[in-house]
């Protein structure tokens, strides 16, 4: 599989050239299937491009939205990614966007898998467009080093499309798309800013083991964008 570098010498001509990829792949999916499906990332990085792609100009009552993976909390806690979402992405034009979330009303992650499954059956797939960030292990959605659970969301045949995680070195129950699920997409987006991260995607690319750096797995297996910033 291919690694397409895309670099940028700032984060805002960044978010502004993958805003307008994104908006074509998205609308050109409307065209052909009648729905488009957009699956996002939390953290800082996103948010700028969140702004960005809330003012476009789409057919948004036909994107279906939702993440890469979750936090388990309440989605009006401060570390709720569906907060991130709705604060940044659905809001001014791209309101009218059916979010799916991954959070459900079960107490343990674990009990809200098959609910999730569930919900991400009913998207538009292969999803249009998977926009996934990275952690400096080497991390991506939640599927984390340090997890025990790491070989079931990598195992690509298993079947499953969510997996509950316990990260060990990072608060809070996570639900995670799984490695297969992030994998059935038409466009992969690594969306990355700072040197820092630079040099990880860097040894990342450098070798093979994808329980050391899970990123891997991805770029391993997809043709990957990569976007990066200073």
């Amino acid at each position: 599989m291919t690694v397409h570098q895309h670099i940028f010498d700032t984060a805002a001509s960044l978010n502004a050239d993958i805003c307008k990829r994104i908006v074509d792949i998205l609308q050109d999916g409307i065209e052909q299937h009648g729905r488009a499906s957009l699956v996002v990332s939390g953290g800082r990085t996103p948010v700028p491009l969140f702004a960005a792609l809330s003012e476009q100009p789409l057919a948004w009552d036909k994107v279906d939205v939702t993440l890469a993976d979750e936090r388990w909390v309440d989605n009006n806690h401060e570390a709720s990614n569906e907060k991130l979402v709705r604060e940044h992405l659905l809001v001014g034009r791209a309101a009218n966007a059916n979010f799916v979330p991954l959070k459900t009303s079960a107490e343990d992650a674990s009990d809200g898998v098959s609910e999730c499954e569930q919900r991400i059956a009913a998207m538009q797939q292969p999803f249009d467009v998977l926009i996934l960030g990275m952690g400096e292990d080497g991390h991506t959605a939640s599927l984390f080093p340090c997890s025990a659970q790491l070989a079931d969301g990598l195992d690509c045949d298993s079947g499953r499309t969510c997996i509950a995680v316990t990260p060990g070195n990072a608060p809070h129950q996570r639900m995670s798309l799984t490695l297969p699920a992030l994998l059935n997409s038409k466009h992969i987006f690594l969306h990355l800013t700072g040197d820092k991260k630079r040099q990880v995607v860097e040894q990342a690319m450098a070798s093979d083991d994808v329980n050391e750096m899970p990123i891997r797995a991805v770029l391993q297996h997809a043709d990957v964008d990569l976007m990066w910033a200073p």
